[in-house]
């Protein structure tokens, strides 16, 4: 994959990946219909598209894992939803509505407005959602 931006996935997608970080390994592509509340031809759709752009790898009749590529994607996307949810939660919103509101719009939220978030907050180590990784978020200081 070319240099992230944060703009390459759709919210759908975004689900996606983050569902299978989250799960690890293989997931059977029922347990992803089942969990995101989708049809079963819709997440094989969704996983063919994944597969096709090179974040998941699809192993017929047994299920889905992320790439390296979907991998490092989906620990951006995590840390892109932490760091957003840490700044609506220091301008009064609750941790649970933090999180709902961020759910809503983070996937129109680029690497590098991220990146001068967390920096202009003091790269911070933990948010209301868990930990903040910054090893591959290309900070410049």
């Amino acid at each position: 994959m070319d240099k992230i931006t944060g703009l390459e996935l759709t919210p759908r997608k975004i689900r996606y990946l983050k569902f299978l970080l989250e799960k690890g390994g293989i997931v059977r592509t029922t347990e992803i219909s089942s969990q995101l509340n989708v049809d079963p031809s819709t997440s094989t759709k969704v996983i063919n598209d994944l597969a096709k752009n090179g974040y998941v790898n699809h192993i017929p009749y047994r299920g889905v894992c992320l790439t390296k590529c979907g991998q490092e994607y989906a620990e951006f996307l995590i840390r892109r939803h932490r760091i957003l949810s840490l700044l609506f939660s220091h301008y009064g919103l609750s941790t649970k509505g933090a999180c709902e509101e961020v759910s809503r719009f983070e996937g129109y939220v680029s690497k590098d407005a991220v990146d001068r978030i967390c920096k202009s907050m003091g790269h911070p180590q933990l948010s209301n959602c868990g930990e903040i990784k910054h090893d591959s978020c290309g900070l410049v200081d």
